[in-house]
């Protein structure tokens, strides 16, 4: 059941969904009517009972701000690895001059044996371990996803059937200053489904309806969710993928973890007939290449250090 909070965001229990299903199928009903009516408002939603043990939650923050806390020297050992699909490794974020975010880019568990960090100990394993956990709570989401917009059982499970291009995000944003609180840039995610683990420092904000920059308050146990760009295509821009940003706290250093469950740069993208033509209505979006997409978004500046009008974002393929 849904229940609000700071940040007006529902929070939707998914704890139905890890029993039989004709055990609560009454609870299953009533969480995807909740998340399908989030996708349609603001794209953003809260989950708890997810399946993600608060635990391994909890340590990999820990680790993570030890692995942060590293000399510089000892994180740029972790470079980014070649040939893989999007870029991965230890880099600085910089905001004008001034280095303020950096991050780690980590792939599939595969990929990261040469690459990724053996300290601070357990790291390597706990990030492994959510990122497995991230992937089974991104099948989920899916599935609810599909029953949210009525498609035949299975079809984006079908359509978005590869997992090597999902990965996690570990990111530090370091305190803000008098001068400056820019986090990272308003921006909508470019793939399907995003899951923000964030500390108790906060400084998600998602725009709300009204043009209004809302918090999205940190709440115990539970993961922010929010779609991305291909699912407002597929859906004809009836499900948003909301613009949001970060804003830095004075005096506060904000450690958050960001899995991206993506699509296959292979994949075309286009808004399914039943929300066009089946139902009446004309394509609001032409049809892409999502590895094409991804080209165009990395051509232009990191959205950290870029102007706004220099993005490119979905609008790119509006009708």
């Amino acid at each position: 059941m849904a229940s609000s909070n700071g940040s007006l965001l529902p929070v939707v229990d998914l704890a139905p969904f890890f029993v039989d299903e004709g055990d609560d199928a009454r609870g299953r009903a009533s969480a995807t009517a909740e998340v399908r009516q989030a996708c349609l408002l603001s794209g953003f939603f809260h989950v708890v009972n997810h399946g993600v043990p608060r635990e391994l939650m909890a340590r990999a923050l820990e680790l993570q701000a030890q692995f942060f806390a590293l000399p510089d020297e000892e994180k740029a050992k972790v470079r980014p690895a070649d040939g893989t699909p999007f870029p991965s490794g230890h880099a600085r974020q910089p905001v004008c001059s001034v280095d303020k975010n950096e991050l780690l880019l980590v792939l599939h568990p595969k990929l990261w044996l040469d690459l990724y960090p053996t300290e601070p100990a357990g790291f390597r394993e706990a990030l492994a371990e959510c990122h497995t956990k991230f992937i089974e709570l991104g099948l989920l989401i899916q599935e609810i996803l599909n029953e949210c917009m009525g498609l035949p059982q299975g079809f984006l499970g079908e359509y978005n059937d590869d997992r090597t291009f999902d990965f996690i995000s570990a990111r530090h944003a370091f305190p803000a200053t008098k001068e400056d609180n820019r986090g990272v840039r308003p921006h909508q995610d470019v793939g399907c489904i995003t899951f923000v683990l964030q500390d108790d420092v906060g400084g998600l904000e998602v725009i709300r309806s009204d043009g209004v920059w809302a918090p999205v308050e940190p709440i115990e146990g539970s993961i922010v969710v929010n779609i991305g760009d291909v699912m407002q295509v597929l859906s004809n821009g009836k499900f948003r993928s909301a613009m949001h940003r970060v804003v830095r706290k004075p005096a506060a250093h904000r450690y958050s973890l960001v899995f991206f469950f993506q699509l296959h740069d292979d994949k075309w993208v286009e808004p399914l007939p039943q929300f066009a033509g089946d139902v009446g209505e004309s394509p609001r979006y032409k049809g892409f290449n999502y590895g094409e997409y991804l080209q165009l978004r990395r051509k232009r500046p990191h959205p950290l250090s870029s102007r706004p009008e220099n993005i490119t974002d979905i609008t790119h393929y509006a009708i």
